[in-house]
């Protein structure tokens, strides 16, 4: 009997509601870790979880065994969850409604895993905004301003 057999590569990215500046460096890492298994426990691969105080980028393996949207409600309730039980955020944390997807090669994956693992760096030069803009731009994915993430400046 045929198998079904995929190769799927996407990497989102989600914002913090109002683009507040609440995932600290002190315990960034271990939410990305949290995400990480979120993925790796519902049979994708996490290639690489990371981002800045206000957003995250994730690159999965995906299988086509879930839908992404699926997958990303399940990261974002988890990883919320998460945050409130280690009391890491005083008040209510969540993230924004929405989040971009975009599709990759296999011959990429290096060149994603690295601005990835780079984003301090990145956004040390370049806001968030921009970046996401660039994103929708460079994918040529439709898009109205106003249904964008909240923008701070």
């Amino acid at each position: 009997m045929a198998g079904t057999y995929s190769q799927i590569y996407i990497q989102v990215v989600f914002a913090v509601k109002g683009r507040q500046n609440l995932l600290q460096k002190e315990w960034r890492d271990d939410v990305f870790k949290y995400m990480s298994g979120i993925i790796k426990n519902k049979g994708h691969k996490p290639i690489i979880v990371n981002g800045v105080s206000d957003h995250v980028h994730v690159f999965i393996g995906l299988k086509p065994s879930m839908a992404l949207s699926d997958l990303v409600r399940d990261i974002k309730n988890n990883s919320t969850n998460f945050i409130h039980d280690n009391h890491w955020v005083s008040g209510k944390f969540s993230w924004q409604e929405g989040y971009g997807a975009f599709s990759y090669s296999h011959s990429q994956i290096a060149y994603v895993y690295d601005y990835i693992l780079n984003q301090e760096n990145h956004h040390s030069k370049q806001k968030f905004q921009d970046e996401y803009l660039d994103f929708l731009k460079k994918f040529e994915v439709e898009h109205d301003i106003k249904y964008l993430f909240d923008w701070i400046e």
